[in-house]
């Protein structure tokens, strides 16, 4: 598809629409040519109107409306009548409309915030032509989130921990990881690594007085250390920072086959609050064609035995979307959560990231796939309010089956504090590990400023001093001092 955008500061949105309607084909975006080749899109502005024509085939469309004095109502104007053409064409109402952005949910806030809540709900409606099945999830996740996001002050901070190993690669899986079989001989000294960054870290935060909310051991998966490298770990995190105030800790235990009693002791003697344990789905079949080497049974077992380790806030993850999943086997796999009394099931939309498997093999959407996906989604969107869930964050990610979203349920009281302040990007991250990205926060200003550590194990092993070289500049953010730093 050849999009062409002409005195039009959307390019970028306007491309993220288009991608929506032809999700399978190459978008070549050209700014300056006026030299056009069917398939195209050209997005124009004129000295008296924003116009957009539509050739595709047999389909030859175009609408305008007049320039507006307001720059921003001329651009999304533009955006609002590619939509509406593409839509006539397809045939498809996108169920959150226009918007591609990942975070609706803080869009939703801001315009609240500005505007009143009843305007803010117009705007989705009639502006972003969001559904009202969709608004209606959007203020309840708002409303949720809201609560949470009000536990943090201006001093707050949250920790990421990475641990970039998994047993194998899922198909669908695009994170940078290594498989334990080509990875083994790293895994120790990135371990030693790991908790020299964690320590200086700590120092850092403990002289900036900056106060812990959450901790996160995301990746891959945390689990496929040993229980002695966790207990090294996680015991780096209790020594190096102020626990006093740490209302969660999180540790992804995501892969039913790394998950042993001596691994959960070692979390549970560490002071681990809440963990995850994911599933993806409870069909053997569905688990084979995505790459897993667990069963369904190997979940029941570890979550049977996280249980009596005495973890009580488990989450597990299910994916909606899955190849050799149908609408039937997602309804059986939620069930078994809703059976289980899992505290949190997230809910995700399988997205088809260019750097899986799935896609690098040939993989791709189709109009049945969407509608299959938007039927598990709109079961999970029934059944888990009546089961007493709630739902707490919601994020989105271009290339998702059906344009649809990821949303964490949750009993009240259970919720990932981290999840909401990461997608909400309340306060500072601190990130330590492979593929790790810190976010340094100004309160007062909003601005974000990202610190990078290396994606992959041999990088972050073999340039380790870069890493804490890096660490210099969350001094320099704050001006040595987040309390005067960040307090109005």
């Amino acid at each position: 598809m050849n999009l062409y955008v002409r005195n039009n500061r959307y390019w970028f949105e306007l491309e993220n629409l288009t991608r929506l309607f032809f999700p399978n084909e190459k978008i070549t975006v050209d700014r300056e040519s006026a030299d056009f080749h069917p398939p195209f899109i050209d997005a124009a502005r004129t000295d008296t109107a924003m116009v957009v024509r539509v050739h595709i085939g047999d389909y030859h469309a175009e609408k305008s409306v007049p320039l507006a004095p307001d720059d921003n109502e001329n651009e999304l104007n533009t955006v609002k009548l590619l939509y509406t053409l593409l839509r006539d064409y397809s045939g498809i109402d996108q169920p959150w409309g226009l918007l591609t952005g990942v975070r609706p949910i803080k869009l939703l806030r801001q315009l609240t915030a500005e505007h009143g809540a009843a305007d803010a709900g117009r705007r989705f409606l009639d502006d972003y032509f969001v559904s009202p099945e969709k608004l209606r999830l959007a203020r309840l996740t708002e409303e949720n989130e809201r609560r949470i996001i009000q536990l943090s002050r201006p001093d707050s901070f949250s920790l990421y921990v990475g641990v970039p190993f998994c047993p194998s690669r899922c198909s669908y899986c695009s994170f940078v990881m290594s498989s334990v079989e080509r990875a083994k001989k790293l895994m120790q000294p990135y371990t030693e690594l790991l908790c020299r960054e964690i320590r200086e870290t700590g120092k850092i935060a403990a002289a900036l007085g900056l106060r812990l909310e959450s901790v996160y051991f995301g990746g891959g998966t945390p689990t496929t250390l040993s229980a002695g490298q966790l207990r090294d770990v996680l015991g780096a995190v209790n020594g190096s920072f102020d626990m006093s105030h740490c209302r969660e800790f999180t540790v992804e235990a995501g892969r039913p086959d790394t998950i042993t009693a001596e691994k959960l002791y070692s979390l549970k003697e560490n002071n681990v609050s809440r963990i995850s344990i994911n599933p993806q789905s409870v069909s053997d079949d569905v688990l084979r064609a995505i790459g897993r080497k667990h069963t369904a049974d190997d979940f029941f077992r570890a979550f049977a035995l996280a249980r009596q380790c005495g973890f009580d806030n488990i989450n597990t993850d299910l994916i909606a979307g899955l190849p050799a999943d149908t609408p039937e086997g997602f309804r059986r796999s939620l069930d078994a959560m809703i059976s289980l009394d899992a505290a949190c099931v997230t809910v995700h939309t399988l997205c088809m990231k260019r750097a899986s498997t799935l896609t690098q093999d040939g993989k791709t959407l189709n109009r049945e796939e969407a509608a299959a996906a938007r039927e598990m989604l709109r079961y999970a969107g029934e059944a888990l309010p009546t089961a007493g869930y709630i739902p707490y964050y919601l994020y989105r990610q271009t290339r998702m089956v059906g344009n649809l979203e990821n949303v964490g349920w949750s009993k009240p009281g259970c919720e990932s504090l981290y999840n909401v302040y990461v997608m909400d990007e309340t306060h500072t991250i601190l990130a330590c590990g492979c593929g790790g990205v810190t976010k340094l926060k100004n309160q007062k200003t909003g601005y974000l400023k990202r610190i990078f550590n290396f994606k992959f194990p041999y990088e972050y092993i073999d340039r380790f001093d870069e890493i804490l070289k890096r660490k210099a500049e969350l001094s320099d953010f704050y001006g040595n001092s987040a309390i005067d730093y960040c307090v109005e």
